[in-house]
């Protein structure tokens, strides 16, 4: 029997990080839950979850930093991130950001409803299962 995958929501809103827990739940997935950047790292250290959604303006530390933390682990170096945000990053910094924190997937919150995520993170899991 296959083992759940795991999704590592760290999202400082509260509404959000529930709505994504409770929909990536209905689909079978086991959810990990971070309110800020610093928890988010030591949660993604410490499980290894399968993808990490990942909020930019967060308390503590935001999420690039965060992104950039857990880059530095050997097992971070190439974990699945998604970056959910309201942060419309212009150009260069969405090109800066995508260079250094490797996210694959940027997408702005209002542009996405919660079942449309869930499918963009089923399609990241599916395509990384192939890798492995």
């Amino acid at each position: 029997m296959p083992t759940k995958k795991t999704v590592l929501i760290v999202e400082d809103e509260k509404d959000i990080r529930e709505a994504l827990r409770d929909a990536l739940q209905d689909k079978d997935y086991s959810v990990l839950e971070a309110k800020n950047g610093k928890e988010g790292v030591s949660t993604a250290l410490q499980n290894h979850p399968d993808l990490i959604m990942l909020d930019l303006l967060m308390p503590e530390m935001d999420g690039m930093t965060a992104l950039k933390h857990i880059r530095e682990d050997t097992w971070g170096k190439n974990a699945p991130v998604i970056i959910l945000t309201n942060v419309n990053a212009s150009k260069e910094q969405m090109i800066e950001d995508i260079v250094t924190g490797k996210p694959l997937e940027y997408l702005i919150k209002s542009d996405w409803k919660i079942y449309d995520v869930i499918e963009r993170i089923e399609k990241v899991l599916h395509a990384n299962k192939k890798v492995h």
